[in-house]
């Protein structure tokens, strides 16, 4: 069960350290501008709002590699906090942005918080 919890875990601080080049390097490229659907003068208006939301996003990521990378009980206290962080984000921005935040963001950190607590 430790590997699959770690293995969730380092995918959910995947997924924020792309969010994180999607939100502060990207978000007026293509790539950027598709992913979110908004055109060009959109993207410029939202970057400087976009770029601090990408922030925010790897330090999640940095806060769950610190967790998978630091001896217990930090790891584990670092990996239940910066989860609980992802899951209480996703569920925010699923009520104020977009529903799709739930499934993108929300889920993936709730499974991987619960497959580190199962495997304390």
């Amino acid at each position: 069960m430790e590997v699959l919890a770690n293995v969730l875990v380092g995918l959910v601080a995947a997924l924020h350290a792309y969010i994180l080049v999607m939100e502060m390097f990207l978000w007026q490229k293509t790539p950027g501008m598709r992913f979110h659907g908004f055109d060009t003068e959109l993207a410029r208006r939202t970057a400087p709002m976009a770029a601090n939301q990408g922030l925010y996003n790897g330090f999640l990521a940095a806060g769950l590699v610190w967790g998978l990378v630091a001896a217990d009980p930090t790891g584990f206290a670092a990996q239940v906090f910066f989860l609980s962080c992802v899951v209480v984000a996703g569920v925010y921005g699923a009520a104020t942005a977009s529903r799709r935040i739930l499934f993108a963001q929300a889920l993936p950190g709730a499974l991987a918080l619960a497959a580190v607590l199962a495997a304390r």
